[in-house]
């Protein structure tokens, strides 16, 4: 894969376009919603793409961030990261085909309801594992065609927000909050809409130059990710549209609005290509740890087969089963839990920055964190505060009927138990920490 491809990819990895900023909107009116668009990247995604640049350009192995914190705290916290990373995907991976559904559902009501709408979820992940079967490169110029043609609809809707404003004058909507505002709602919303910049590194043997390539394609993503969220945003407040009208799938509602049925339709076609296409990528990304934790004799070696393209197919075909069972969870529940899980891992990927930075001072590093020894401890300390926020603002939520810390509590404390049970049946040779 090279660069294009893999700004591509994690494109979709982070972001796949507009969808899911209507809540943003809807919880905090237009003017906070820009603000916090442009605030969270300085804070979380500047951070943990300068973090992922240098660990990937000094560790690309297949496995990414599994191996960095691996090789920097021993295979104990190698096998937390991994199991917070793959327990919070459970989630995650949920939130993409029923994002596509709420879409859907705004034009075609009756295809979406009961069984429908679990049959349509499905099928992202049936058409997803079968992508990612053939391969990275495969995955890699599907993600920069679905790209394309997944934001053509909303080039178009911003030029009609810009010849309504020539025509009828500047009448922006209301910036101040709304009726009901939910900011902490809104902040986590951006923040999941912001983060997975460490989900391109576990590719890395499948990337072309990736000492060279990953720094570029992590800063290059970043500044499209931005441009993407802010313009459609900037154009549908400057067309006069209500913050309150906007909820998840209101793209569709404001499309409709500004261009008709058409466009209306487009914008439902290209969110069905977003959900497959972040799905898509996050699998290819995602099914490389069962396969690095296999060939490290911590899981079952039958995930480490591989076919002649590269493929680890059986990795491919449990997590995609794995992801399917949690497809009945809500947008809101999805978001709480896989911050928590997520935001874990992170903070454990920012540790083995600095521990690596003092444990191998010499290791080659074709790109390093600006600022020393401080820069590499101070770009940690937005991200820790972001995620200390989330547990906070989730601390009401409710899943299973419990508390969703706890129940995210509980995944995690499981994953101690689990690598004592990996750890019985793995030769200590393998459990080795090379530098």
């Amino acid at each position: 894969m090279r660069l294009l491809p893999l700004i591509a990819a994690t494109y979709f990895m982070v972001s796949g376009g507009p969808y899911g900023l209507e809540d943003i909107i809807g919880k905090a009116g237009y003017g906070r919603a820009l603000l916090l668009l442009l605030a969270i990247p300085i804070f979380w995604s500047l951070p943990t793409s300068l973090m992922v640049g240098e660990l990937a350009s000094a560790m690309p192995c297949e496995g990414g961030f599994y191996h960095w914190v691996r090789q920097a705290m021993g295979p104990f916290w190698g096998f937390q990261e991994a199991w917070l990373s793959l327990a919070a995907s459970v989630f995650d991976m949920a939130i993409y085909p029923t994002t596509f559904v709420l879409y859907l559902s705004h034009v075609a009501p009756t295809l979406t309801a009961g069984y429908r709408g679990l049959l349509l979820k499905l099928a992202i992940v049936t058409i997803s594992a079968i992508w990612n079967l053939r391969g990275a490169v495969a995955v890699g110029r599907g993600s920069q065609k679905m790209m394309v043609v997944s934001l053509s609809p909303f080039v178009v809707l911003i030029g009609l927000a810009l010849w309504h404003t020539l025509h009828h004058g500047v009448a922006p909507a209301h910036a101040g909050p709304p009726a009901q505002m939910d900011l902490a709602g809104a902040v986590l919303v951006a923040m999941w809409n912001y983060m997975g910049w460490d989900n391109a590194s576990t590719i890395a043997q499948e990337v072309e130059d990736p000492q060279h390539v990953y720094p570029r394609a992590m800063l290059s993503s970043a500044f499209v990710v931005m441009c993407v969220y802010i313009l459609p945003l900037a154009a549908v407040w400057f067309a006069g549209i209500p913050a309150e009208r906007f909820s998840t799938g209101a793209w569709v509602d404001a499309a409709m609005l500004l261009g008709g049925p058409a466009l209306a339709m487009a914008v439902v076609l290209a969110g069905s290509l977003d959900g497959l296409g972040t799905f898509n990528a996050l699998t290819l990304s995602l099914t490389r740890l069962p396969y690095a934790m296999a060939e490290d004799g911590l899981l079952p070696p039958v995930l480490a087969r591989r076919w002649a393209n590269g493929v680890p197919w059986v990795s491919v075909l449990a997590c995609s089963f794995a992801w399917a069972l949690a497809l009945g969870f809500t947008f809101e529940r999805l978001i709480s839990i896989d911050l928590v899980l997520y935001g874990a891992a992170l903070l454990l990927e920012f540790v083995a920055l600095i521990v690596l930075r003092r444990k191998a001072p010499h290791m080659s590093r074709p790109f390093r964190v600006p600022g020393g020894k401080w820069g590499a401890i101070t770009v940690g300390i937005g991200p820790a505060l972001l995620i200390a926020f989330a547990l906070w603002a989730a601390r009401d939520e409710r899943v299973a009927g419990m508390p969703a810390l706890l129940f995210a509590a509980l995944i995690g404390a499981a994953g101690p138990l689990v690598y004592l049970v990996a750890r019985r049946r793995t030769p200590s040779v393998q459990l080795e920490t090379k530098i």
